[in-house]
């Protein structure tokens, strides 16, 4: 059971660890992207993000498992030769922004519970982050497995008691079957983006060790990690369209909930969330760094990890003060995506795909000529 949940589930629930803060614990996102489309077009966005993440990341994880490629920079040099430096910008720029994301939800979201300075809330993320990141790989990847099982069951119970405290509000919204015009791009726009999370989950892959085993565990982490976002959507939808205008939607929600139980344990565990995400963010950056001093004959020491961190973490919060939570995801994400198409997504298709096929016909030919002798 331990080898099917590393080969099968490990990777699904590391990936969904690392976009969820960012991604699906807000909801600000889901009402950029998603909400925005209406409830019916909303939901064929998820459809479209599924996919998306189900057919990139069945490649990525068999390419990764061919050459050998368990940090970003292995990877992106074999998938774009001397480009591979592009990727590396565009992830520092996206690591910024959602770290910029995070430290903002999370400062509102401390300075709302408990009436107190943002800058508490970002702070006390930053220093989470930093200590996760410094104990490495081993704990992260323990510590994000069981808080996405928390998280899977905690999501589950707030969509049941909203369902159950405003299901006739959802269901006339969804009644009404809106679509509004672009669902498809933003779909795979949001996909796009959020496969900054594929750097973070190149370091669990190793356990991957047959085509068939890379192929299912991609198209399981694309179902894993869409289930949450669908979740929240629908639980939104109690509130639409106002629900829109609110900066962390979540947590508005939450307050109409009037649960204060529900309203503290959601809000611990969104924490936590974040804390996934960024760790995730600044793991790939430190395996990336440990890897090029790997090769050069010198260690990494895990106080780097943290140094790292804490200097990633504070230009992150100080873009979040500057701008402002609502202001970084309209402008900074539909930018980046398009990038992100461009840089992963369409090479992953193209040289990815022809790579892959290459390396099965070699291998099927070794087998062949060993057959012989």
């Amino acid at each position: 059971m331990t080898s099917i949940f590393r080969t099968y589930l490990l990777p699904g629930l590391v990936f969904q660890s690392v976009i969820i803060g960012g991604g699906y614990g807000t909801g600000r996102e889901i009402a950029e992207f998603f909400l925005s489309h209406g409830a019916l077009g909303g939901l064929l966005g998820f459809a479209a993000t599924a996919a998306t993440w189900a057919v990139i990341l069945a490649l990525g994880f068999e390419f990764a498992r061919i050459m050998k490629a368990y940090d970003y920079k292995t990877f992106f040099a074999a998938l774009l030769g001397p480009f591979w430096r592009l990727f590396e910008i565009l992830y520092v720029l996206i690591a910024l922004l959602v770290l910029s994301v995070l430290g903002s939800a999370a400062g509102r979201m401390v300075a709302e519970a408990f009436g107190i300075s943002t800058i508490a809330g970002s702070l006390g993320l930053l220093l989470t982050i930093g200590v996760l990141a410094f104990f490495g790989g081993s704990v992260i990847a323990r510590v994000m497995a069981w808080w996405s099982l928390l998280l899977f069951a905690l999501y589950a119970v707030f969509f049941v008691w909203v369902a159950i405290s405003f299901g006739d509000a959802i269901a006339s919204t969804l009644e009404v079957g809106q679509v509004d015009g672009g669902w498809l791009l933003d779909g795979v726009r949001y996909a796009a983006y959020n496969l900054v999370a594929f750097a973070a989950v190149l370091f669990v892959l190793p356990s991957l060790k047959t085509r068939r085993e890379a192929i299912l565990s991609g198209a399981l982490a694309g179902a894993i990690s869409v289930i949450p976002g669908v979740l929240v959507f629908v639980a939104m939808l109690a509130r639409y369209p106002d629900i829109q205008q609110q900066a962390v939607p979540v947590v508005f929600l939450l307050q109409t909930l009037n649960v204060v139980w529900l309203s503290i344990l959601f809000q611990v565990v969104l924490f936590g969330t974040f804390v996934e995400t960024g760790v995730g963010i600044i793991h790939a950056i430190n395996e990336r760094i440990a890897a090029a001093m790997t090769a050069s004959g010198r260690a990494f020491p895990h106080w780097a990890r943290f140094v790292l961190a804490i200097v990633f973490l504070a230009t992150a919060i100080f873009l979040a003060e500057a701008i402002g939570i609502i202001d970084l995801i309209a402008g900074g994400y539909g930018i980046l995506s398009y990038a992100f198409i461009a840089i992963v997504v369409a090479p992953l298709l193209t040289i990815g795909l022809f790579k892959i096929a290459v390396a099965k016909e070699k291998q099927t030919e070794e087998h062949r000529v060993s057959c012989n002798q």
